[in-house]
């Protein structure tokens, strides 16, 4: 009976589904071949001759549905073996329970790749899904699972990876899913195997091939990408969550501030559940606090690193990072290294506005406020420069005292390779109009709550410092709040350079631009048509001419059409209202512009502009 039951499923998996419909239009009957497909209503007219074939076929199935569900009803009086299970399977009521509190969450952009591997003809591949704590991993294999239909839910099993699980048992019990019919399987957490990386093309080699479909996700990203690069080697796709572009941020969670995004911005711990708070994304975001901060550090990034290079070959991949890994300092070297990263970002922040006056043009501005209780002429008594300079010493103290295994250029490298494995950080593409010059480093977070929580503890250490004791309260506080400003400033920066990079089709290159004094915040260069955009990105909602003062000088201008020919635009990305001035530059709304930018191609800014 279980032969007849498994023939009648493929006889009727190989039939149209749905039903057919008939309408008038202007006296002519048309017909339509309608169906249901992944929770979507589809529709598609019918040629003349296909009428008849498809209804026969349509009839069919129905017919062998109607032998199916009898067969199904008299297979309960049958002595069915019972499943024992090793792992920690979920089937049935249990799977139906776990799948139904995610229906009406909102989806991330990458879960119908998922779909796309669970209904496609492909065979011999797994799908994996990777990415930090916090990035909707899990919730999008519950979601999958709640928009199956009937029959593909009853061929679907869920097994939570344990610590003590390995792959021999995992194996087990796979076979015992696939001689009782199971076709889906998602497991979850499966890094947790110290085994699963090198072992790990049982999946795509045995169960895969043998018409499964296998979804495999897990913590510990870097795990994924080492099996890769090996056990799976050409027989996997994955599917990346580290990555939360604005756009995404603020569907899901309701969210249409980029301060907010600057702030919380990387993981989806707020968006969890359905609160009503205001205050929701600073009580339980991952990167409210310092303290938050580093705990997110400590458990996704640095345990993700170390518990993958201990799994894989035996911990024969620890490299130059042994000793570290020896001496129990791995973890606080990745730390410091992170630490070190936003440390140069927050001093270049601060060197960069003091060479480029943007500080002594603030002062200028807050001098001239119109509105009493915010005019101060604060800056024009502080010494920037000493300023400047205090910070910079405090920023750069390290606790090498406490180090028994100095820190090398290597260590910095190979740990650097890791994260970017794990896509927390992503070299900024610099380029320089002069010949000869050579761009400076860059590094752009992927994830920017964890970079604008740590830069803001370091501003906030200022306030304790002698330099500005001195000052009173309200002083103290305006400074480290135009300090902050200026971090949002430079932060709004990356996070556009990055998704903008991220978006942009093959054509096209991304890229900060370097002059001798000054630069453009972005330019987009077209390959094929050899014509650029040039941004600067303002984190303000006012337009101020000293704000485009670089995209209408003419001898940066020059430099660049002559490298990246014609300048077809000229751009002012900041937080207020679209608007076009009479010099040709046009201002465009940041979170507007973010939430144009899709996935695979860009939103192309080509309106009329200065030549």
């Amino acid at each position: 009976m279980k032969d007849q039951m498994q023939e009648l499923e493929r006889q009727i998996a190989a039939l149209p589904v749905g039903y057919i419909s008939k309408k008038t239009i202007n006296g002519k009957t048309r017909y339509y071949h309608q169906w249901t497909e992944h929770g979507k209503k589809r529709s598609r007219y019918l040629r003349e001759g296909e009428l008849g074939p498809l209804q026969e076929q349509i009839e069919q199935r129905k017919r062998l549905q109607a032998r199916l569900k009898e067969l199904k009803a008299k297979a309960p009086r049958l002595r069915q073996p019972k499943l024992d299970f090793e792992t920690s399977v979920v089937i049935g009521k249990g799977l139906e329970a776990m799948s139904q509190g995610v229906k009406d969450w909102g989806r991330r952009d990458c879960f119908e790749q998922l779909e796309d591997y669970l209904y496609s003809k492909e065979s011999d591949r797994v799908c994996l899904i990777f990415g930090l704590r916090r990035t909707g991993k899990t919730t999008m294999l519950r979601q999958a699972i709640s928009r199956m239909t009937k029959e593909d839910f009853s061929r679907t099993a869920y097994i939570k990876a344990r610590r003590n699980d390995n792959m021999a048992m995992m194996n087990r019990d796979l076979k015992k899913l696939f001689e009782a019919g199971f076709h889906y399987i998602f497991i979850d957490e499966v890094t947790l195997m110290r085994d699963f990386i090198d072992s790990a093309a049982l999946f795509s080699d045995v169960f895969a091939a043998m018409g499964m479909k296998i979804v495999l996700s897990g913590t510990d990203s870097l795990g994924f990408w080492l099996a890769m690069d090996q056990e799976l080697y050409d027989r996997a796709g994955a599917i990346h969550t580290t990555f939360i572009p604005y756009r995404e941020y603020s569907r899901l969670l309701g969210i249409d501030s980029i301060d907010e995004y600057i702030r919380y911005g990387g993981t989806l711990r707020a968006g969890e559940l359905a609160f009503d708070d205001e205050d929701v994304n600073a009580r339980d975001a991952s990167f409210r606090d310092d303290e938050s901060t580093r705990r997110y550090i400590d458990t996704a990034i640095c345990k993700n690193i170390q518990h993958s290079l201990t799994c894989y070959e035996a911990g024969g991949h620890f490299r130059h990072l042994y000793a570290l890994y020896e001496a129990g300092e791995l973890t606080s070297a990745i730390n410091r290294i992170i630490e070190d990263m936003n440390h140069r970002f927050l001093i270049s922040v601060l060197t960069d506005d003091f060479q480029s006056h943007d500080l002594r043009l603030t002062a200028s501005n807050l001098r001239k406020e119109r509105d009493p209780g915010k005019r101060t002429e604060v800056l024009d008594h502080i010494d920037t420069e000493a300023v400047t300079r205090r910070l910079m010493e405090l920023l750069d103290i390290r606790n090498k005292e406490e180090q028994s295994v100095g820190i090398t250029d290597t260590h910095i490298r190979e740990i650097k390779e890791y994260l970017s494995a794990l896509e927390l950080i992503v070299d900024c593409p610099m380029e320089t109009a002069d010949p000869g010059t050579r761009p400076v480093e860059h590094i752009l977070f992927t994830q920017p709550g964890m970079r604008y929580c740590q830069a803001q503890a370091l501003v906030h250490s200022l306030m304790k410092d002698e330099t500005f004791s001195l000052l009173s309260e309200w002083e103290k506080t305006r400074i480290a709040g135009r300090i902050l400003e200026e971090v949002r400033g430079r932060m709004l920066e990356d996070i556009v350079l990055l998704e903008t990079m991220k978006s942009a089709d093959r054509e096209q290159r991304v890229f900060k631009l370097q002059f001798a004094a000054g630069e453009f915040d972005m330019v987009i260069y077209n390959e094929k048509e050899n014509c650029c955009e040039i941004f600067e990105i303002k984190h303000s909602d006012k337009q101020v001419p000293a704000q485009y003062r670089h995209l209408v000088d003419k001898e940066k201008c020059d430099k660049t059409m002559r490298r990246f020919g014609l300048v077809r635009g000229r751009y002012v990305l900041y937080r207020g209202e679209d608007a076009a001035l009479e010099n040709g530059v046009r201002y465009r709304n940041v979170e507007s512009y973010l939430k144009d930018l899709s996935e695979r191609s860009m939103i192309h800014t080509r309106e009329a502009g200065i030549q």
